[in-house]
């Protein structure tokens, strides 16, 4: 037998013209059969995204998917994940694109993509189309006072709050209540918060925009009476003595929606592989998240300089689901409210959630009353995204949803939001800006 045998009696030189000859025929079938029929074979169309974030710990998922591999697992090895300086930087970035040294998507506040697509918040009020393809988390955002008002120990009911803010305001001092993002979520928990109690927003106080991590430093040398972020930066104006957390949202409004994946659009139609697989390696890491036996190393993750930046302590006890309120006697162990990144569909972005957002929007001038609501979030809401991923995951079919809606939602005060009517609850709403028929 010559050395060139092999293979039961095939030289090698005709293995590899067989072989050579097999690829050829393969390449002119994938020219003529539709594109993505390769696509599985295929896997994704680049090693990585450029994904930006706040330094939040509803932001976890992208921490952990790079630190613990999640994303080298589904192919997208070199996916880099950016702190932002604020969520006006993160529009900017977004805008700009990772190709011209921006971003290609980012951990972002569930109204913001539909902000920007609709071009409401962006240079010379220029659309760049976003969607969404995941819900980051649920609940655990909290609303925080000053310690100035810590006599009242305030909670959901601010109908004394507004007596103290009139008081204040008659006195000659300005009251201030901050946000992170004008029409965002926090912006709008702490208008809901403060409405509810007969507190026009925009009227009886000023509201500002202050970027989460600045948010301990600019309450100590007393710029805002109020602000609605998220950990560690409550827990940490607590642990400061600077003031108190009135409530955690999910006292709001129970299991409500937060954080998003939101991505460009142009993005995520060029790499349709790509950005399965980032979802992919998010939801896997949403649902490493969520364990309770992975509790303590989550937030030594978070806590990292390229991270969050901030002390351990300022981030376990709530990651874990206790809640000291900073109001002597107020501590709760194992609250409801914990930060949910998986359990409960936190993962899965319904299409009613966005459409409150939109409603909310609409309520405060955000957005205008004719806004077609539904054909926005049938535009940006890419659910089935997501359910594909989730099919591939081989996730449980109890923990995807059968719904694109999660029915009526009920709030503290008793206000039900219905998505087959939004214009009725935006009807009973006592304080509001939009002008309803």
């Amino acid at each position: 037998m010559t050395t060139e045998r092999r293979n039961n009696g095939i030289s090698r030189r005709k293995f590899l013209k067989a072989g050579a000859g097999t690829a050829a025929l393969l390449a002119a079938a994938k020219t003529q059969l539709p594109s993505g029929a390769f696509a599985q074979a295929a896997g994704p169309e680049v090693k990585g995204a450029k994904l930006g974030f706040i330094a939040l710990t509803d932001a976890a998922a992208l921490f952990v998917a790079k630190d613990k591999g999640f994303f080298a697992k589904h192919g997208l090895p070199d996916t880099e994940v950016l702190k932002q300086a604020s969520w006006g930087a993160t529009r900017d970035n977004i805008v700009l694109g990772g190709e011209a040294n921006g971003i290609d998507g980012a951990h972002i506040l569930s109204p913001m993509p539909y902000l920007i697509s609709a071009g409401k918040v962006t240079q010379n009020n220029v659309p760049t189309p976003m969607y969404i393809l995941a819900r980051l988390n649920l609940d655990s955002q909290c609303i925080s006072v000053a310690k100035e008002h810590a006599e009242l120990r305030l909670g959901l009911d601010t109908k004394e709050f507004k007596v103290a803010l009139e008081k204040k305001k008659a006195s000659g001092k300005a009251v201030k209540a901050a946000n992170t993002f004008p029409g965002g979520t926090h912006d709008l928990w702490i208008r809901y918060w403060l409405a509810a109690g007969g507190i026009d927003p925009d009227k009886d106080i000023e509201t500002i925009t202050v970027p989460p991590p600045q948010m301990v430093a600019n309450m100590k040398v007393g710029t805002m009476d109020c602000f609605c972020v998220c950990e560690p930066w409550n827990l940490q104006l607590v642990h400061q003595g600077i003031g108190y957390t009135a409530i955690t949202t999910g006292e709001l409004w129970n299991k409500h929606p937060e954080k998003s994946l939101g991505m460009r659009a142009a993005w995520v139609d060029k790499y349709p592989n790509a950005s399965k697989a980032l979802l992919m390696a998010v939801m896997d890491a949403q649902q490493w998240a969520d364990k309770p036996e992975n509790h303590e190393e989550l937030a030594r993750i978070m806590a990292k300089r390229q991270w969050i930046n901030a002390p351990y302590e300022d981030i376990i006890e709530r990651t874990k689901g206790k809640f000291d309120y900073g109001i002597p006697g107020k501590v709760v162990e194992n609250s409801p409210h914990i930060m949910k990144y998986w359990m409960n569909h936190a993962s899965y972005p319904f299409q009613s959630h966005d459409l409150w957002f939109i409603t909310e929007d609409i309520r405060w001038g955000k957005l205008e009353p004719n806004t077609d609501a539904k054909g926005l979030v049938a535009k940006v809401n890419r659910e089935e995204i997501w359910r594909d991923a989730a099919k591939t995951l081989g996730v449980k079919a109890e923990d995807i949803p059968t719904s694109k809606s999660r029915g009526k939602e009920t709030f503290f005060d008793g206000k039900v939001f219905d998505p087959e009517n939004p214009a009725a609850y935006l009807k009973s709403l006592a304080i509001k800006r939009a002008e309803i028929g």
